[in-house]
């Protein structure tokens, strides 16, 4: 056995039979519903809570910087985002279900939920923006957020592991599509 395919063995590129993706899958999503519009959950929980005295200010200032961010960069770069990020998952959908290349699927598989959820986001922070949420309608808002990022990462989860255990049980050992 030559470096090359010790190389490749300890590499290796069939995407749901390898567990550092479904770690790396488990990771997105828990990071994913940890920051809420780039703010932490367990700010929004102390500010709900009200303890300290100054955390329901500290959620107001941490929503106003991210909210202001996610607008921003959707106002400046949003239109050439979209476009390349539509032709990106375009391609990469061709690749991993016309051309079917199991990496390109993987990764397709963990970046459209993105896709959706960074609409949701920006959607969100808009609503944010122009009802100038405060107090309890923004912590309600910002759950609400959260509790259906979770929804779809759950979702996503259950597809991904149900497309992975037919690839690697139908497709992968026993032959081609």
């Amino acid at each position: 056995m030559d470096w090359y395919d010790s190389v490749f063995e300890v590499i290796d590129l069939r995407s749901f039979s390898n567990l550092w993706y479904w770690i790396g899958l488990a990771v997105l999503w828990s990071s994913v519903s940890h920051w809420v519009l780039g703010v932490p959950y367990d700010t929004i929980m102390r500010a709900r809570r009200g303890k300290p005295e100054t955390a329901m200010e500290d959620l107001h200032d941490n929503v106003r910087v991210c909210v202001t961010r996610i607008l921003l960069i959707a106002e400046t770069s949003g239109i050439l985002m979209a476009l390349f990020g539509s032709a990106g998952v375009t391609a990469l959908w061709f690749l991993a279900f016309v051309y079917k290349i199991e990496f390109a699927q993987a990764v397709f598989l963990l970046l459209f939920p993105m896709v959706i959820l960074s609409v949701m986001s920006l959607r969100t922070a808009r609503i944010i923006k122009q009802q100038d949420l405060r107090g309890d309608a923004l912590i309600k808002r910002m759950l609400w957020h959260r509790f259906i990022t979770q929804i779809i990462g759950v979702f996503s989860i259950f597809v991904t592991a149900m497309y992975g255990m037919w690839v690697n049980l139908w497709v992968g050992p026993f032959g081609g599509f």
